[in-house]
């Protein structure tokens, strides 16, 4: 098959997103959200600001570990505090700048209490401008809850053609879009339902983008890993989680996609690692993709916390920043080790972020 410029374009940059040993950075939490949950900062544009600033001045080495970042339509323009962009900051250590386009999550009409997402009426033109201003993938977001009656056909058919109709016009303007259908790990729905519903969910998605006709290699797919509910009362093992997502994914993703990387959905910090890491060391199966991370709360958690907006504190807020980095581009490669992780008994690393508060 031949490829016109605009699509080899965006097959290697998709592919560059996913290149081995490398994650995504999402610091696109709706505004305040993540603050509020933190409770260790007072939620202000200066410290949304400074907090952005402690992640991109963490290590020269943070470009070893992470290929992009995606940003908030509000903080893609943010400057250090010297007056540098953080653009620029990121290009210097190889990079790439990303944006979450869709505008949040608001009811589906006729649905049980269903969501779909906002932003569609002038994405294109904001998919220009951000591709002028240095964009080069984009970001967005619908979520499917598990319940007695849902996800609805209703909902599924919604919203996947949405982010279909959200992927084409981004390559149309030149941006790799990630497409974010995420089964929500809300309630006590067990193992087995967890598959069945992400398998109907994710082949729904490719048929709508294929419907669209979407240059799969040119986009990369961002999804949950596969388990219970969390007030579900079985506990999966890493192995079992691992199990259940290979399944999903090798009977849904066509291998054309170039990567799929996982959010961590409430998960702590150190089990969303393990599962990531379980997954890649998975045996026997042929994984055509690579499997990576796309951690928002599980990689900034411990560092708002130890960070708490004090100035002394940053160096320290930094160094565990970089720990979490390096841990989750090593599980990406299956090498991660919980020697990895310090031996603390009050680790907050280990604990839930799970929250059912948490705004969507």
């Amino acid at each position: 098959m031949a490829f016109s410029k605009l699509q080899k374009e965006l097959i290697n940059t998709a592919k560059y997103l996913v290149v081995r040993g490398k994650g995504i950075l999402p610091v696109d939490e709706p505004t305040g959200s993540f603050f509020k949950e933190s409770e260790a900062v007072a939620d202000t544009p200066e410290n949304r600001r400074r907090h952005l600033e402690i992640l991109f001045t963490s290590d020269c080495s943070l470009g070893n570990c992470i290929s992009g970042v995606i940003f908030l339509e509000q903080t893609f323009v943010e400057k250090t505090k010297d007056g540098t962009p953080f653009l620029k900051l990121l290009d210097h250590l190889n990079i790439l700048p990303g944006i979450k386009l869709d505008l949040g999550i608001t009811d589906l009409a006729g649905s049980q209490g269903e969501k779909t997402t906002k932003g569609l009426d002038d994405l294109p033109e904001r998919c220009r401008m951000y591709k002028v201003m240095g964009a080069k993938f984009a970001k967005w977001r619908c979520v499917f809850k598990i319940g007695e009656q849902t996800p609805s056909q209703l909902a599924i058919e919604t919203n996947t053609t949405l982010l279909a109709r959200y992927a084409i016009i981004c390559q149309q303007n030149g941006l790799v879009p990630i497409v974010e259908p995420e089964v929500l790990c809300d309630g006590d729905h067990d193992l087995e339902r967890a598959k069945l519903t992400s398998i109907k969910v994710l082949s729904a998605q490719v048929k709508a983008l294929l419907d669209h006709g979407v240059l799969l290699e040119g986009m990369l797919l961002k999804c949950s890993m596969i388990r219970p509910g969390h007030a579900c009362e079985t506990v999966c093992t890493p192995e079992q989680v691992a199990e259940a997502t290979i399944e999903v994914l090798t009977r849904t993703i066509p291998p054309a996609i170039p990567g799929i990387t996982f959010l961590s959905g409430g998960l702590s910090e150190i089990d969303a690692t393990t599962y990531l890491n379980s997954i890649n060391k998975h045996p026997g199966v042929n994984k055509p993709w690579s499997l990576t991370f796309t951690f928002g709360r599980a990689l900034q958690a411990t560092v708002m916390k130890i960070w708490g907006g004090k100035d002394e504190k940053v160096a320290a807020a930094q160094q565990e920043f970089i720990k979490r980095v390096k841990a989750n581009s090593k599980a990406s490669l299956g090498n991660y080790s919980s020697k990895d992780e310090g031996n603390g008994e009050d680790d907050d690393a280990r604990k839930s972020l799970f929250n059912p508060e948490h705004s969507y």
